[in-house]
């Protein structure tokens, strides 16, 4: 399950997943054109975020899932993915929640993990170069037409009026893919 399938993170992995995996894929997105796009990446089944999540992913008849990315608003969703997750499942995420209480995830013997793409730069871990083999795996399969680009909407020039513009529609949780900003205006 990937909680934000439509947003920059979540598209890439729908595709990564589908290329490189033989999971059964399951995104959320909430609008008729956020519903596109993720099935158009490949996703295989689209539930609705906005929505109790637990008794979509049950309507399914897949059974629960194992694995979560959540890539937004996990402190919003995160009791839901805890309940519709399987027990000794392992759930992932990127953003930042205010406060996260893992004690819910005693029960299920749930396993919690963060990904920061920096951390191993930032503190010189032994597997640094890991980064630099990570993209050119993704560079192979973006060479091959594997995967495709997550561009959302280029939005011109690098302003006040459009940094705005994108702050605007990366907070307002509509975003599509990815936001581009190229050059001084």
């Amino acid at each position: 399950l990937i909680v934000g399938g439509a947003g920059g993170v979540g598209s890439i992995a729908i595709q990564l997943l589908r290329a490189l995996t033989d999971l059964t894929v399951i995104a959320t997105a909430s609008r008729p054109e956020t519903t596109d796009w993720v099935r158009a990446l490949g996703a295989h089944h689209v539930i609705d975020h906005s929505r109790p999540l637990a008794a979509q992913i049950a309507a399914l008849g897949l059974g629960a899932p194992g694995l979560v990315f959540s890539t937004t608003q996990t402190d919003r969703h995160f009791d839901q993915l805890v309940e519709l997750i399987a027990p000794q499942g392992r759930i992932g995420l990127i953003d930042d929640p205010a406060s996260l209480d893992a004690l819910p995830l005693k029960r299920k013997s749930l396993s919690l993990h963060w990904e920061l793409m920096y951390t191993r730069s930032l503190f010189e871990t032994p597997d640094m170069s890991e980064q630099g083999r990570i993209l050119g795996e993704l560079s192979r399969l973006v060479d091959a037409g594997t995967i495709r680009t997550t561009l959302g909407a280029h939005l011109g020039a690098i302003t006040a009026a459009n940094l705005q513009r994108a702050h605007d529609v990366l907070t307002s949780g509509t975003a599509r893919g990815k936001l581009v900003l190229e050059g001084f205006g």
